[in-house]
């Protein structure tokens, strides 16, 4: 990889060649691998054009090089990505989202952990945009999600200097890295959804970002009450090793439809899940091997939390708990844990 230089400094001597264009922009980093829609000014401006913004709008600053996040400079990256002009209004939430200090993007972009910014959109856009929020919605097969999801993933490498090897240290990376879009299945919630629960009405589009694990796949086809499913989902969450066990982060339950039901059909809030899945989300201190368990329960003590039978909790507050409902049919829930010291932020998005 040559010495990388910014995007908007290039100069492209093979405009009508694409696979040329495609050589240039991954000698000098400037894409994640996958071929890339060429940039050019003509649908730069196009991209522009599905926003009422100015060129020259700031959105925020990008970690770990802080570069400034301009609305051109989003949507130069929205085309290389493969967006919809329709599409950047959620982009912009998105970045706008991920560049506020309680996100953490610095301490994402810059980290061991495979975290990855999860975008969760949720209102009547997501009908309108026909983003997934149904069968295999973090898997291929609808453009909006993987190209939303991309683009963020282009931002960070471009604006941010997310470069894998360079500043973005992972050790190991994970597929989510791509791309990370979902829409929320309101359609099909038996309570309200997560923007809602965030101050926002129901109408109302809105994006959250949440610097996220990749997600794992909770299957539970057994149960049909409540503190059945209940227990599979709290169990899930209670896997050592998780970033979630040593430091307290954000645990995510994307409950599938079917599995939700089961659970409302018996009274139960998004409250009383949460509840439930901290009070039954403890595990065996001896669990964490000799050096960490000491070391676990002196970190609790000085949050004030007591050690219940010698056992250790695995999310420090219910609170710290979100649930999504999402996915097709099927008894297949999700669990996601999220980078420590990171918190999700949420946006409205800014429509034409």
């Amino acid at each position: 990889m040559t010495q990388r230089a910014p995007i908007e400094e290039a100069t492209f001597a093979y405009e009508d060649d694409c696979q040329a264009i495609n050589n240039l922009f991954y000698e000098q980093g400037w894409t994640d691998g996958l071929p890339i829609v060429p940039p050019t000014d003509e649908a730069v401006q196009a991209m522009l054009s599905g926003a009422n913004m100015k060129p020259s709008e700031v959105l925020g600053k990008i970690p770990p090089t802080w570069d400034e996040a301009t609305a051109e400079k989003v949507a130069v990256n929205a085309v290389m990505a493969g967006c919809q002009p329709e599409y950047l209004p959620v982009v912009i939430a998105a970045v706008e989202a991920i560049a506020e200090p309680e996100f953490n993007a610095h301490g994402m972009q810059a980290t061991t952990h495979p975290a990855a910014p999860l975008i969760i959109v949720n209102g009547p856009i997501r009908k309108q945009l026909d983003i997934n929020c149904r069968y295999n919605l973090f898997g291929p097969g609808w453009r909006a999600n993987a190209t939303i999801g991309r683009a963020i993933r282009l931002v960070l490498l471009n604006i941010g200097g997310g470069v894998p090897g360079v500043l973005d240290r992972c050790t190991i990376g994970m597929p989510s890295k791509y791309t990370y879009c979902i829409g929320e299945n309101e359609e099909e919630s038996p309570w309200e959804p997560l923007h809602v629960e965030r101050g926002y009405a129901k109408s109302d589009n809105v994006v959250t970002a949440l610097a996220a694990d990749g997600p794992r796949d909770v299957l539970e086809r057994s149960s049909t009450t409540a503190v059945g499913v209940l227990t599979t989902l709290t169990r899930s969450i209670g896997a050592i090793g998780s970033p979630n066990s040593l430091i307290y982060g954000v645990n995510l339950l994307v409950i599938c439809p079917e599995h939700a039901q089961s659970i409302a059909r018996e009274g139960y809030t998004k409250e009383m899940v949460r509840q439930f899945v901290f009070e039954n989300g403890w595990v065996p201190a001896d669990w964490f091997g000799p050096e960490v368990g000491p070391w676990r329960r002196q970190q609790l003590e000085q949050k004030g939390i007591a050690i219940k039978d010698d056992r250790i909790p695995m999310s420090e507050k219910p609170e710290d708990i979100m649930i999504v409902v999402a996915g097709g049919a099927g008894k297949h829930s999700g669990y996601i844990g999220t980078l420590t010291q990171a918190r999700p932020v949420s946006k409205p998005i800014r429509m034409k």
